[in-house]
C-alpha cells in the first residue's frame, strides 16, 4: 500500500444545499428519537437494555449518505442511530423497542436486536466485535457475487482489543473484500476508558499492521465524516478493498438507561464534549454559511418532533407479538 495510513479529512465536500440539510434532517431525526426512547424508559414502556446514540449522531449519518438500499450495515448494542441513517422508520423502531408486532423484528429483539434486510440493515447485536467478522462476511459474499455493494460494520473502541477485529480486518484487506470499518471510539467501554485498556490508544494506527488505508476524522463533524466515508465506499466498489475509519466522539449519555453516569469521568469533561454536540454546531455551520435560515431550520425540527410524535403513538397502539408465533423463526421449513 502507498501513502499515509492516518489521513486527517478535511470537511471539504462540495455538497448542494438539498444534501447538506438532508445530512442535517438525519441527526436530528436520529436525536429526537433517542429523547423519546429515553422519556419511553423511564415511563417503563421499553423492557431490557435500552443503549442511546445521542451525541455520536454524525457518525451513522455521514458514512450512511453515501450507501445504496442493497449495501449492508452491521451494528452494536447502540445501533438506534446506525438503522435509522440505513432508513429504518422511527415508528418500526420504536415499536421494536416497545416490543410489539409491528417492530422491525417483530417485537423480539428490542434495542440491541434491529434487523431489516429489506433495507440492507443486516442486524444490531449486543455481542462486542460481533459486527466486525458479520460485516467481513457480507463483504466476502458481495465480492463472490462480482457486485459493487459494500458492507459496513460499526463498532467502538471497546471491540478493537477483541480477536474478532483482528481476524476480520486482516481476512478483509487479505482479500480484499469491499468492506467499511468504522471504530466510533467514544473513548469509554462501559466504564473503562480506552487510554486504560490498551498503551496505543490510537485506532487508526493499526491499519498499517494489516495494509489497509487508515483515515482518523472528527466524529462530531458530519461533513469530515461524509469525506472520509464517501472516499472509503468509492474505493470499496471500485475494487480498492476496505478502510478502517476511526471517528472520534463521544457519548452524551450513560452507557445505557438506568445505568449511573458518576465515577469514571468528569462534569467537567461531558460539558466540554457536549460543547461539541453535532448537532447545534452543524445548526451554527448552516446558518453562518447561508445554507438556510433559523425559521427553515426550526420548521424543519417541527416536522420531525411530529414525526417521532406520531411513529410513539403508532408504537403504543400497535398489538403485542401473537403468543402462537412465539416459536416462528427458530426452526427452519423442511
Amino acid at each position: 500500500m502507498k501513502g499515509d495510513y492516518a489521513v486527517k479529512a478535511t470537511g471539504d465536500t462540495g455538497l448542494s444545499r438539498d444534501q447538506l440539510l438532508a445530512l442535517y434532517r438525519t441527526m436530528l431525526i436520529i436525536r429526537r428519537c433517542e429523547e423519546q426512547l429515553v422519556r419511553s424508559y423511564q415511563a417503563g414502556l421499553i423492557l431490557g437494555g435500552c443503549h442511546t446514540y445521542i451525541g455520536e449522531e454524525a457518525v451513522a449519518t455521514g458514512v450512511c449518505a453515501h450507501l445504496r438500499q442493497d449495501d449492508f450495515v452491521v451494528s452494536t448494542h447502540r445501533g438506534h442511530g446506525h438503522a435509522l441513517a440505513k432508513g429504518l422508520h422511527p415508528r418500526e423502531l420504536l415499536a421494536e423497542l416497545y416490543g410489539r408486532a409491528t417492530g422491525c423484528s417483530g417485537g423480539r429483539g428490542g434495542s440491541m436486536h434491529l434487523f431489516k434486510p429489506e433495507i440492507g440493515l443486516l442486524g444490531t447485536s449486543g455481542i462486542v466485535a460481533a459486527s466486525i467478522l458479520l460485516g467481513a462476511g457480507g463483504a466476502y459474499a458481495f465480492d463472490l457475487l462480482n457486485t459493487d455493494r459494500v458492507s459496513v460494520a460499526f463498532f467502538g473502541d471497546g471491540a478493537v482489543n477483541n480477536g474478532a477485529f483482528h481476524e476480520g480486518i486482516n481476512l478483509a484487506t487479505a482479500w480484499q473484500l469491499p468492506a467499511l470499518f468504522v471504530c466510533e471510539n467514544n473513548l469509554y467501554a462501559t466504564e473503562i476508558a480506552f487510554s486504560k485498556a490498551t498503551r496505543n490508544p490510537s485506532v487508526v494506527s493499526r491499519a498499517a499492521a494489516y495494509g489497509l488505508p487508515g483515515v482518523e476524522v472528527d466524529g462530531n463533524d458530519v461533513l469530515a465524516v461524509y469525506e472520509a466515508a464517501g472516499e472509503a465506499v468509492a474505493r470499496a466498489r471500485t475494487g480498492g478493498g476496505p478502510t478502517l475509519i476511526e471517528c472520534k466522539t463521544y457519548r452524551l449519555r450513560a452507557h445505557a438507561e438506568g445505568m449511573r453516569d458518576a465515577s469514571y469521568r468528569t462534569r467537567e469533561e461531558i460539558d466540554e464534549w457536549r460543547g461539541r454536540d453535532p448537532i447545534p454546531c452543524f445548526r451554527a455551520q448552516l446558518l453562518e454559511a447561508g445554507t438556510a435560515s433559523a425559521e427553515e431550520l426550526d420548521q424543519m425540527e417541527g416536522k420531525i418532533q411530529t414525526l417521532i410524535a406520531e411513529s410513539h403513538k403508532f408504537a403504543q397502539d400497535s398489538p403485542w407479538p401473537d403468543p402462537v408465533t412465539a416459536a416462528d423463526h427458530v426452526y427452519s421449513t423442511p
